[in-house]
């Protein structure tokens, strides 16, 4: 992919660049609520993709997903000369961690990977196969083409049906709508974590909500010592509360030499 396939947002000011990497089945638009509190607390520039097969970015090559595809992807869009931290939720925690190595061209001085499912069932890998496997659904109302994009994404109760992640998420189809999620995404697979972890060259920290059934402490606290758990938060802590990401990215700015 190159860097015309990729959709961003950018804003902010000069210096620094903090990396917002979304969750499959979401879009940039996700991180809205954090953008809106980072003056004051991030001193530089935002960059926001849609991450290959979501939103309004292109499929991937072949319709094939893989956390170092996406890594890829994204770092065409980055300068290698502007200093880098990245924040990143779920699938995008992985993406995080695997740009953390320096592989893909740029080099972030600090990595968070916030609510990333680490351990998968041989159950839940074959399901998740499943879904790859089948052709978009197309859905006769916007109505509930929204429903579904939603659920999708986990933001169901979390976000209004008029939220801009939602026109993102849909593209017209046949007289109806679907998602604009590419179905074959669902079959990147699980994150190697102690792979990902031991190739990380900068400071890397990982979150969860508390309630999170994706990501529970003790799963994190197998891979590192010290886990964030975000209180009373479940897998979207980031849109649930934006503010408890503030922070954690004033730490990862000062330990990165950013701030």
């Amino acid at each position: 992919m190159g860097s015309d396939d990729v959709f961003l947002r950018r804003g902010g000011g000069d210096g620094a660049a903090l990396l917002l990497l979304h969750g499959l089945g979401a879009t940039g638009d996700v991180w809205d609520g954090l953008i809106a509190l980072l003056p004051g607390h991030w001193p530089g520039s935002w960059i926001v993709p849609d991450l290959p097969g979501h939103g309004r970015s292109a499929p991937a090559a072949r319709n094939r997903y893989s956390i170092g595809g996406l890594a890829a992807a994204v770092a065409t869009v980055l300068d290698p000369e502007t200093p880098l931290v990245v924040v990143g939720h779920s699938l995008g925690g992985g993406v995080a961690l695997a740009l953390a190595s320096g592989w893909y061209r740029v080099q972030p001085s600090a990595a968070l990977a916030l609510g990333i499912k680490a351990r998968w069932s041989a159950e839940e890998l074959a399901k998740a196969a499943a879904l790859a496997a089948r052709p978009a659904r197309a859905f006769a109302t916007r109505e509930e083409a929204v429903e579904r994009a939603l659920k999708v994404a986990g933001l169901t109760g979390l976000l209004p049906s008029d939220a801009p992640f939602v026109d993102a998420a849909l593209v017209p189809a046949d007289g109806g709508w679907r998602l604009a999620l590419d179905p074959a995404a669902f079959a990147v697979g699980a994150p190697a974590m102690e792979g990902l972890l031991a190739a990380a060259r900068g400071a890397v920290v990982l979150a969860a909500g508390e309630h999170d059934p994706m990501s529970p402490a003790e799963h994190l606290q197998a891979l590192v010592p010290d886990p964030v758990v975000l209180k009373g938060l479940g897998h979207n802590a980031h849109v649930e509360d934006p503010a408890a990401l503030l922070p954690l990215i004033e730490e990862l700015a000062a330990s990165s030499g950013v701030g």
